[in-house]
C-alpha cells in the first residue's frame, strides 16, 4: 500500500468528516467568530481487561451496565474494535503504547524504551492537543515509561499496571477461600481507603468542575485499572450476581490444548489465577467476581457523565469510552487476554457527541488506537506522519464504508492472527498449527476448518494478507519459512 497517497485522500476525507460533524449548522459568519470557543471537549474513558462480549452495548445479558447502555443510545457504538496484541504478558503496556503514539505495534514496540525522547519531542496523544491550547487531564492507570505528570497539565493518581494483589488472590476458588472481593483488608483496590474507581470518578468529577471554569477547550484521559484482576468491589455489585444465575461461556473448556505452546500455561501470571484444570464452579466465581467490578465501574462512569451534564459542556464534548483488550475468563479454558480469541483481542467502542448518529451501531471493523488521530481530527490538529492508525470521522460522516482491509493480531511469537470478511485464520508457529474460523456462522470460535478441503485456497489467500500485514506492523517473524506450504 502506498501509504502518502492513503494519507492524502484520508486528509480530504477527514477534512469534509471534520466540516459535516462540527460547523454543519454553523453559518459563515459565525464561523468568523469565536473559532477557539467551538473547538470541541474530548472525553476519554479507558477500561482494562473489558470483553467486547461482557457489556449491553454489545448486547450482553450479563453484567448489568446502565451507564455504558446510556451512553451507547446516545452515540455509535464500532462493535468489531480490536486491539492488535501484545509484546509479552501484559498487553496493556502494547495497547497503551500504540494508543498514545499512534504507531502499529512492532513499531510501538521499538519505541517503548524511548517514550522519554518522544515526550521531549512533544510527540505523545496529550501533547498535540495541548499543543492547539487544550487543557489537559489524566488520572488512573498509565502503565508507560515516562511521566505522566510531564506529558498532561494535570495529573492525579497515577496508576500502576494493577493494583497490589496478594498470594490469597490466585488458584482460586479453594476450600476454605479467605479472599472476598468486598474485603478492604485484602488491599489491592481497597489500598488507599477508597476504591480506585470510586477515586477516578471523583477526580473526573472535580476536572469537570475546573474545566467548566476553564476559557480553554479540554481533553480527559480517565483510565480505570478495572475490571483487571484482583477484581474487587463492594459487596452489594458481587451480590448482584447469585451463581446459581450465571452461565458458563459458551466456549468453556477445563483446558486449552495448545495452552503451553501459544504461551497460556501455568506460567503465565494471568492463567494462574484459576487452578487447573478448570472447572464449572471455578469459572463461575471468576465471573462472578468480573461481572461485580463492571457494574461497580459502570456507576462511576454514571457519575462521570451526570457531572458533564452539570458543567453545561456536554453539547460541545465528544465523549468516547473503550478497553484497552479483552478477556477470556473461562472461554476455551484460558482466564487472560494473551491469546486471539475475540474474547481478548476484540473490545466495546462508543462515542458521542455533535452531529454523532445517536443509537446507531457500525460493524466496519477498526483498532481502539484509532481514538488518537480521530480525535486529532476533530481538535484541528494535522496528525503526524508517524501515526499509522486512521481517523474513523470519514466513517461517521459516511465518507467512508471501509476502514481497514483487514485486521492484525499478534502475540509474542507464539502467535499470529488475521480476520477479513468474516473469517480469521489463527497460527501456531511453534507447533506450525493452522486455525480457521467462519465468525459469521460460528461466533463463539469452536469449529476449525483449516483442515477442509475447500477452505485451502482461503487458507493462502488469509495467509497471504497476514504477510502484507506484517509489512504494515512491522512484524520480522519469518512466517513463509514456518509454514512453506501456505505461500
Amino acid at each position: 500500500m502506498t501509504w502518502g497517497l492513503a494519507w492524502c485522500k484520508q486528509s480530504v476525507h477527514a477534512a469534509v468528516a471534520v466540516s459535516l460533524l462540527l460547523l454543519s449548522t454553523a453559518s459563515q459568519s459565525e464561523l468568523a467568530v469565536g473559532e477557539e470557543q467551538k473547538r470541541p471537549n474530548i472525553l476519554f474513558i479507558l477500561a482494562d481487561d473489558l470483553s467486547h462480549s461482557t457489556v449491553g452495548i454489545n448486547g450482553a445479558d450479563q453484567p448489568q451496565t446502565p451507564s455504558l447502555n446510556r451512553l451507547a443510545s446516545e452515540g455509535t457504538v464500532f462493535t468489531h474494535a480490536y486491539n492488535q496484541g501484545g509484546w509479552h504478558g501484559a498487553i496493556c503496556v502494547a495497547s497503551r503504547s500504540m494508543l498514545n503514539t499512534g504507531r502499529f505495534l512492532w513499531h510501538a514496540q521499538r519505541g517503548v524504551r524511548e517514550l522519554d525522547r518522544e515526550r521531549d519531542a512533544g510527540r505523545l496523544w496529550s501533547q498535540y492537543l495541548r499543543g492547539a491550547g487544550y487543557q489537559t487531564y489524566f488520572s488512573g492507570k498509565w502503565h508507560l515509561q515516562t511521566d505522566a505528570s510531564a506529558v498532561f497539565d494535570v495529573a492525579r493518581h497515577v496508576r500502576p499496571g494493577m493494583p497490589q494483589d496478594t498470594p490469597q488472590s490466585y488458584h482460586r476458588p479453594r476450600e476454605n477461600d479467605s479472599w472476598k472481593p468486598w474485603d478492604r483488608s485484602q488491599g489491592g483496590y481497597w489500598d488507599g481507603g477508597r476504591h480506585w474507581s470510586e477515586v477516578l470518578a471523583d477526580d473526573a468529577c472535580d476536572y469537570l468542575a475546573d474545566a467548566a471554569e476553564q476559557d480553554k477547550p479540554f481533553f480527559m484521559y480517565l483510565a480505570f485499572n478495572a475490571p483487571h484482576d484482583p477484581r474487587q468491589a463492594p459487596r452489594e455489585f458481587i451480590d448482584l450476581y447469585p451463581l446459581s444465575e450465571i452461565s458458563l461461556p459458551v466456549a468453556f473448556l477445563t483446558e486449552y490444548p495448545d495452552k503451553d505452546a501459544i504461551g497460556c500455561g501455568p506460567d503465565l501470571r494471568d492463567e494462574k489465577l484459576a487452578p487447573f484444570p478448570r472447572t464449572p464452579q471455578a469459572i463461575k466465581v471468576h465471573r462472578q467476581e468480573y461481572y461485580g467490578i463492571i457494574s461497580h465501574m459502570d456507576k462511576q462512569i454514571g457519575r462521570i457523565l451526570d457531572a458533564l451534564d452539570q458543567s453545561k459542556l456536554a453539547e460541545n464534548t465528544y465523549v468516547i469510552f473503550s478497553s484497552d483488550h479483552g478477556l477470556a475468563v473461562g472461554s476455551h479454558g484460558l482466564l487472560g487476554k494473551q491469546n486471539m480469541y475475540d474474547h481478548s483481542v476484540r473490545i466495546p467502542f462508543c462515542i458521542k457527541g455533535p452531529s454523532i448518529a445517536a443509537g446507531k451501531r457500525d460493524a466496519v471493523p477498526i483498532y481502539l488506537q484509532d481514538v488518537m488521530p480521530t480525535t486529532l481530527e476533530l481538535a484541528g490538529v494535522p496528525i503526524p506522519q508517524h501515526v499509522e492508525f486512521r481517523s474513523l470521522l470519514p466513517l461517521l460522516s459516511h465518507q467512508r464504508n471501509e476502514h481497514y482491509k483487514a485486521i492484525y493480531g499478534a502475540y509474542m511469537e507464539s502467535q499470529r492472527m488475521v480476520t477479513e470478511n468474516g473469517y480469521k485464520l489463527i497460527l501456531y508457529p511453534s507447533i506450525k498449527k493452522v486455525l480457521l474460523f467462519n465468525l459469521h456462522t460460528d461466533p463463539h470460535e469452536l469449529q476449525n476448518l483449516a483442515a477442509h478441503p475447500e477452505q485451502r485456497e482461503r487458507v493462502k489467500k488469509l495467509f497471504s494478507r497476514l504477510l502484507e500485514l506484517q509489512q504494515e506492523t512491522g512484524d520480522s517473524l519469518d512466517l513463509k519459512r514456518l509454514y512453506p506450504g501456505l505461500t
